[in-house]
This record gives structure tokens, sequence and C-alpha cells, in this order.
């Protein structure tokens, strides 16, 4: 297990001590709750990658030869018409 230190200014911490006690737990439990919550897939995150497949798709479909490894040069990029 690893020991972060975290610096937040006093009001903060002084809120985030009230939020402990009021859950019956301490400040680190609170860190370590919301740290663990970052790593949770909500349902709106699968919507999301959904979505960004659908969106993929019809790229492809609209653009069915592209490839991405056929780089431009940096000139033709930027050429003006």
């Amino acid at each position: 297990m690893k020991n972060i230190t975290v610096s937040v200014d006093d009001e903060i911490y002084r809120k985030a001590r009230i939020t402990a006690a009021e859950r019956d737990t301490s400040v680190s439990a609170l860190v370590k709750e919301f740290l663990l919550s970052l790593n949770v897939e909500t349902p709106g995150h699968q919507d999301l990658k959904e979505e960004q497949e659908a969106l993929l798709d019809s790229i492809w479909q609209r653009h069915p030869n592209f490839s991405s490894s056929e780089n431009l040069s940096r000139e033709a990029l930027h050429e003006r018409s």
C-alpha cells in the first residue's frame, strides 16, 4: 500500500473533516473512496463508448479507403488552395 500527501487549503480540510465525522470515517478513507470511484465505469461512460463507436463506423462508411497509415507530408497538409 502506498501513502500519498495531498495539500489543500484550511477551509477545504475543515469541510472534509466535518464530512468524515458525519460519515463516521476519516479524511483518508474519504480520499481513498474517491480515488477508487475513478476506476468504476458509470452507465454514462458506456453510452459515450457506444456513441464514439457509432461515429467511427459512420466515418469509415463514408471514407472506406481511408488509412491512417497514409500520412500526408506537412506541406500537403498545410497546402492552400
